[in-house]
């Protein structure tokens, strides 16, 4: 789309001076790190390589101007690139020490550092900027979530909690953020609290939306964890969780041929046929693959439940 010379002018200048603010100053330097800027958003979404050599060299120009350092650091999260993530948002961070975002980005990017480092990483390395991130602007939904996953890695289940729960108070719309709150209660065995948090991530489901699937499987389990269990809508549960993933091939979903497969053999009276499918869709999918061993007690379970029905799993 053409633009009249002068709105285009206008547009460049607008960018320039929004570098001169953050920089404090106008120099060839600043101007020219601008524009590479410039240059680099107009293919990050093509060439992510291309786009960070330009921000790159942008940076070492004007590395005062923290706004080009945010969309450095942004790019090197589309590449996974964490620890060049969290550097680039602790320089930033020197040069605009209120921006909150930039402790956010840093903590996320050293938990992603510590979720894939060998023993287990160093969690408390992303302690640190996230509660930074959360006193500088307490409606940072997301920093509360990655805040909560750090300390339930720190084995700190109760901050996790609070912060799980500050997710939701400041973004309740979001379905992914009950669902861990919810199984962590569960875990806890903290029955009716882990409900309650279901009912609510519930309320604000439409069809479609994907984490339905986690929602109605835990609420399965709420209600097998009864006493005296609630079979026949746990049942109902776990056929909902089975519609709203589909063919479930997403990584997780599989264990919804279990759930079906179990609550179909252990209603009164058994639904043999239904949980047969299920248990030897189940074992197809995971006990003779990668995942069996992280499954284990599953699998075990799917071969004496077919046992118990007078069948076996191939």
């Amino acid at each position: 789309m053409k633009t009249a010379g002068r709105f285009a002018s206008f547009a460049l200048v607008s960018v320039v001076a929004l570098g001169a603010l953050a920089t404090g100053g106008c120099s060839r330097n600043n101007i020219e790190a601008v524009n590479l800027a410039i240059e680099a958003d107009k293919v990050k979404s093509t060439n992510v390589d291309e786009a960070i050599s330009k921000y790159e060299q942008a940076t070492t120009l004007d590395p005062t101007n923290h706004r080009i350092m945010w969309k450095l650091a942004l790019a090197y999260t589309k590449k996974e690139q964490w620890d060049k993530v969290a550097s680039t948002c602790l320089k930033a961070q020197k040069v605009a020490p209120t921006f909150a975002n930039y402790y956010f980005q840093q903590g996320m990017a050293l938990a992603r550092q510590a979720a894939k480092a060998q023993g287990g990483g160093n969690w408390n390395d992303a302690k640190g900027p996230l509660e930074e991130a959360i006193q500088k602007d307490p409606g940072l939904w997301d920093a509360h979530f990655e805040l909560a996953e750090v300390l339930l890695h720190l084995d700190d289940e109760q901050g996790a909690l609070r912060e799980y729960q500050k997710a939701i108070e400041a973004k309740p719309d979001e379905l992914a953020f009950y669902i861990p709150l919810a199984d962590l209660y569960l875990r806890l065995g903290y029955i009716d609290e882990g409900e309650k948090v279901v009912r609510e991530g519930l309320s604000f489901g439409k069809e479609g939306d994907k984490f339905l699937f986690g929602l109605h499987s835990l609420l399965g389990q709420v209600y097998e964890s009864r006493q005296p269990p609630k079979l026949d809508d746990a049942l109902k549960e776990y056929e909902l969780a089975k519609r709203a993933c589909g063919q479930c091939t997403e990584p997780g979903q599989q264990i919804a041929f279990f759930n079906l497969g179990a609550a179909y053999a252990q209603v009164s009276p058994p639904q043999t046929s239904q949980a047969m499918q299920n248990l030897q869709a189940f074992q197809k999918m995971i006990c003779k693959g990668a995942a069996a061993a992280r499954y284990a007690d599953q699998c075990s379970q799917a071969q004496q439940l077919a046992s118990k029905m007078g069948g076996t799993l191939q």
